[in-house]
């Protein structure tokens, strides 16, 4: 199996040592370099043209932001995984506009980074639970301000095709959880939460459970906060 190449772009040399140290104890993850601003993200990617880059964004000569879109303008077949520390409006939203692959905090277990590095890479899109949120709320205040009324109930019209334990797993998926996370709520198997989350997927002919945490809050199968 070919490896996962991985630019890292952070400021923080620790931060830098760090990614690369654990990165490289995988097998299945090459590290390919390091660039310490957003410029150099931007010459590193184009250089390398890595599989995933793992970009900071607030960084000195370009932001990540700005960088992220200089990149998705060369049209490389590189994603760009936003791992940084900062959870506001300001800097969620314009990195996502500008084609994030996926957004996490710096707090990401590390495991769970492996992970969202090869979901990345799959083409699927890793959020940190409190970004999933931001997004399902503004999405679904869009979505209410429009057609409330026919929405919903298109929702809840297919909602019912799912069983009571597909349904209780779908409201914690809205409310952010894991799927290990839903596992000890519900005292089932880390397996078997994702067997029900693919017959979510399935039956609400759904992508992703980004989508379907969206369609679970138009449904008014979870509360938004």
């Amino acid at each position: 199996m070919a490896k996962v190449r991985v630019l890292i772009a952070d400021d923080h040399i620790l931060v830098r040592q760090g990614l690369r140290t654990f990165l490289e104890l995988h097998a299945e993850i090459e590290v390919v370099g390091e660039a310490t601003n957003g410029l150099e993200a931007v010459e590193q990617a184009q250089l390398l043209q890595p599989d995933v880059i793992l970009m900071d964004l607030v960084m000195p000569k370009l932001d990540g932001s700005e960088a992220l879109r200089q990149i998705r303008a060369l049209n490389l077949n590189t994603q760009v995984l936003v791992l940084t520390s900062f959870t506001e409006d300001d800097k969620v939203f314009p990195a996502i506009a500008a084609g994030a692959a996926g957004y996490l905090l710096k707090d990401v277990n590390p495991d769970d980074l492996v992970r969202a590095i090869q979901a990345a890479h799959r083409g699927e899109v890793p959020l940190h639970p409190d970004i999933t949120k931001k997004l399902m709320n503004q999405v679904v205040a869009q979505a209410t301000q429009t057609h409330p009324l026919h929405r919903q109930e298109e929702a809840v019209d297919r909602s019912a095709e799912l069983t009571e334990r597909e349904l209780e797993v779908l409201r914690l998926i809205a409310n952010g959880l894991s799927n290990r996370e839903i596992g000890r709520q519900l005292a089932i198997s880390e397996k078997t939460v994702k067997t029900h989350v693919s017959n979510i997927l399935s039956k609400l002919n759904l992508a992703d459970r980004t989508q379907a945490a969206i369609y679970a809050l138009k449904a008014g199968l979870a509360k938004t906060e």
